[in-house]
C-alpha cells in the first residue's frame, strides 16, 4: 500500500495592513476575512524592481484562467523613498496594466508580518485563510497554477470555495496625449518620435512637441508585425536612429527588438523570440531566435546597436550587418561592479547614450542609482553611485554625490551629460572634466529621457504624461543635499562564524535536474568588501559557512542562487522528455553586526506545499 500524500503544513495568515490604503477596489477597504472562499495570492512587489515586472506579467495568464477562484493581491513594499508615495504608487499601478486590487503598505507592516525578505515574493493563502506556500523571484506561476488545481479541487469538495467576480474595480481612463511615456527620438526630419509606453504605441510629433502627426501601433498590447495601423507592442521603451534612416525600438515587455520603417510607418521584429531569456538559454546566437529579457534602452556604438537588458542586468548588442545578438557585459548578478566587461555587475540598466566623440558609452544604471559607462578597451567604470542600498539628491564632487534610480541618460555637446534623476524628479548633470554632479532642474515628475534639441533639452516627464522643453541653465540650480539607505530594515548578525542556508526543494511534480552534474549554484559576495572574512565566491552547494569581519559594523551581503529541476516523469512514459526549470532569485540582505545578532540567515529559494 502506498503512503498517504504528506498533509499541506498550513499557517494562519496575517491580515494585510498597508497605511496607503487600497487601490483598483473602488476605494473599498478589505480584510481577509473579505477574502475568505477565495483562493488568495499575494504579490510583494515595488515598482522599481524588474524582476517584480517580470511577475505581473506572469500572473496575468493565471489571474485570467482562474478568475472565478482566484484573488491576486499586489503588496506594494517600498525600497526607494519615492516608492513610498501613494500618488507614485497609483501611477505605477496604471503605468504597468496591474488589474487586481493593490495594498499599498509604504512603511512594509505586512511585508515584516510574513517574514518577506525579497523582491518579488508571491504567497499563497487557502480559501480558510491559511498560507500554503511561499515563492521568491520569478518563474513559479507554473508551481502556483498546480497548487491552485489542488485547492480548487480540495476546497470545492469540502464546500469551503467560493467562487464569483472578484474585487477588481478597474479605474476610470484618462485623456492624455501620452500615457506615462518612456523614451523620446529626435528624428532627421525635425519631428519627435515618443514611446508612449502604457498605450503600447509610438507618437510622432512635429517639431514643436506638442502636434501630433500620427501614431504607430494600434494600442492594443501584443506582439504584431504590420502597418502603422495594425502593429502590436507591449510597454515599448528605447528609441535609436540606424544608419539607414530606420528605428530600432527596445519593445519591453515583448522582449524584444523591432524596427520602424518611419516612411511607410512598416513594424517588423529584428530580435527576440517573445519569450523571456532565463538562466541557461543561449547568451548569443541568430537575433530573431534568440531570447532577450525586457530590454529597456537602445544606442548604436562602434556599429552596434547596444541594449541595456534590464531584466538581466547586462549590455548586450544587435549587429545589423549579420542579424545576429550577443551579451557584451554583465554577469547576470546585480550589483555594483567595475572592470572587465566580462567581470562587470549591473543594476537594471535603463539609459543609454554615446557622446559626440564616441569614446564611450554612458548608461544609467537604475537600481544602483549609479552613472556608469563602458570604454572603448571594454572595462567598465562607475562615475556617480556607490550601491544597490544608497540613494538621495546630493550634488557636489561625484564621489559624494547621490542620485535616485535614474532612468535616462542624455550626452552634452560639451562631453557631460545630462541625467534622468527618476526619482529625485530632477534632471542633473555630470562635468567629467571638473567631477562635478549639479541640478539642471526641479519639479519635474517622474523624467525617464531627454534628448536635445537645437540649444533646448526637452524632457519625457512620463509621470505628467508629457514633454517639457528646457533652455539648459548657465548655472545649476541648488537644492538641498538629502542622502537615503533602503527602507529595509537590516538583519541583527553576530560577527564571526554565520551560517548561510538557501532552502529550496522542488516544487510538486518536479525533481532536481542531475542529468549533467549538480543542480545547483550559490555565489556570495558583500558590500563593503571587507565585511567578508570568509565564505565569498561561488559553489554548488546551497549551504555556506561565512566569518563576517567584527571589525565593520554594518553591509550588505549579496547572495544569488540557483536551482535546476524537471518535471517528474509519469510512469506512462508520456513524459519521457519532460520540461526543465531554473530557479533563481538574487538577495542584497542588508546586515548589521551585533553581539545579540543571529548565527543563521535561511533564504527560501523556491516555495513548495510545506513552505510554512
Amino acid at each position: 500500500m502506498s503512503d498517504p500524500a504528506p498533509r499541506r503544513v498550513r499557517v494562519r495568515a496575517p491580515e494585510l495592513i498597508g497605511k496607503g490604503g487600497w487601490l483598483n477596489t473602488g476605494e473599498k477597504q478589505y480584510t481577509l476575512a473579505d477574502l475568505r472562499g477565495r483562493i488568495v495570492v499575494l504579490d510583494f512587489w515595488t515598482f522599481c524592481c524588474v524582476n517584480c515586472l517580470h511577475v505581473l506579467d506572469e500572473l496575468r495568464e493565471l489571474e485570467e484562467r482562474h478568475a472565478d477562484t482566484v484573488v491576486v493581491i499586489g503588496v506594494h513594499s517600498p525600497k526607494f523613498v519615492h516608492e513610498a508615495e501613494h500618488t507614485a504608487v497609483a501611477d505605477a499601478v496604471e503605468r504597468y496594466g496591474v488589474a487586481h486590487p493593490v495594498l499599498d503598505d509604504p512603511e512594509l507592516a505586512t511585508w515584516k508580518q510574513y517574514a518577506v525578505r525579497a523582491w518579488p515574493t508571491l504567497v499563497v493563502i487557502d480559501p480558510e485563510g491559511y498560507v500554503v506556500a511561499q515563492h521568491s523571484g520569478e518563474g513559479h506561476v507554473h508551481a502556483i497554477e498546480r497548487l491552485v488545481t489542488e485547492l480548487e479541487a480540495e476546497h470545492g469538495a469540502k464546500g469551503t470555495l467560493r467562487r464569483g467576480d472578484g474585487p477588481y474595480v478597474a479605474p476610470e481612463p484618462e485623456s492624455t496625449t501620452l500615457r506615462f511615456p518612456g523614451k523620446a527620438l529626435l528624428l532627421p526630419s525635425g519631428n519627435l518620435l515618443v514611446s508612449d509606453t502604457a498605450r503600447h504605441q509610438l507618437v510622432e510629433f512635429a517639431a514643436d512637441g506638442e502636434s501630433v502627426v500620427r501614431r504607430i501601433g494600434s494600442g492594443a498590447r501584443g506582439l504584431t508585425d504590420g502597418t502603422a495601423q495594425t502593429a502590436a507592442f507591449s510597454e515599448p521603451q528605447g528609441l535609436a536612429l540606424l544608419d539607414d534612416g530606420s528605428v530600432v525600438v527596445a519593445d519591453t515587455v515583448n522582449h524584444a527588438l523591432r524596427r520602424l520603417d518611419p516612411g511607410t510607418g512598416q513594424v517588423t521584429t529584428l530580435a527576440g523570440t517573445g519569450s523571456q531569456w532565463w538562466r541557461g538559454s543561449p547568451t548569443a546566437g541568430p537575433a530573431r531566435e534568440t531570447d532577450l529579457s525586457s530590454p529597456w534602452d537602445v544606442a548604436v556604438w562602434n556599429g552596434l546597436v547596444w541594449i541595456a537588458m534590464a531584466g538581466v542586468h547586462q549590455l548586450w548588442a544587435y549587429d545589423p550587418g549579420d542579424g545576429t545578438v550577443a551579451a557584451v557585459a554583465g554577469t547576470t548578478n546585480e550589483g555594483l561592479v567595475d572592470g572587465p566587461c566580462a567581470e562587470a555587475w549591473f543594476a537594471q540598466p535603463s539609459g543609454l547614450a554615446v557622446p559626440p566623440d564616441g569614446e564611450r558609452l554612458w548608461l544609467a544604471d537604475s537600481e544602483t542609482s549609479a552613472l556608469r559607462w563602458v570604454d572603448l578597451d571594454g572595462a567598465v567604470h562607475t562615475a556617480v553611485g556607490t550601491g544597490l542600498f544608497d540613494f538621495g539628491h546630493r550634488d557636489g564632487a561625484a564621489g559624494q554625490a547621490l542620485l535616485q534610480h535614474p532612468l535616462g541618460v542624455t550626452a552634452l555637446p560639451d562631453g557631460s551629460v545630462a541625467v534622468s534623476d527618476t526619482y529625485n524628479h530632477a534632471l542633473r548633470r555630470y562635468d567629467p572634466a571638473t567631477g562635478e554632479v549639479t541640478t539642471l532642474a526641479t519639479d519635474l515628475r517622474e523624467p525617464s529621457d531627454a534628448v536635445l534639441v537645437g540649444e533646448e533639452i526637452v524632457v519625457v516627464e512620463s509621470a505628467r504624461h508629457r514633454l517639457t522643453r528646457l533652455r539648459l541653465p548657465e548655472e545649476a540650480v541648488r537644492v538641498a543635499s538629502e542622502a537615503h539607505r533602503t527602507r529595509r530594515a537590516a538583519t541583527e548578525v553576530a560577527p564571526g562564524r554565520l551560517r548561510l542556508d538557501v532552502v529550496f526543494q522542488a516544487p510538486a511534480g518536479q525533481e532536481p535536474d542531475t542529468r549533467y552534474g549538480p543542480s545547483t549554484r550559490l555565489l556570495v559576495s558583500a558590500t563593503p568588501l571587507e565585511l567578508l572574512n570568509d565564505g565569498e565566491g561561488a559553489g554548488t552547494d546551497l549551504s555556506r559557512t561565512l566569518v563576517l569581519n567584527p571589525a565593520i559594523e554594518q553591509g550588505v551581503l549579496h547572495i544569488s542562487a540557483m536551482a535546476a529541476s524537471c518535471d517528474t516523469p509519469s510512469g506512462d512514459g508520456s513524459a519521457a522528455y519532460p520540461a526543465c526549470h531554473v530557479h533563481q532569485q538574487d538577495w542584497g540582505v542588508p546586515v548589521r553586526l551585533t553581539r545579540t545578532g543571529t548565527s543563521r540567515l535561511a533564504l527560501v529559494l523556491a516555495g513548495t506545499d510545506e513552505d510554512s
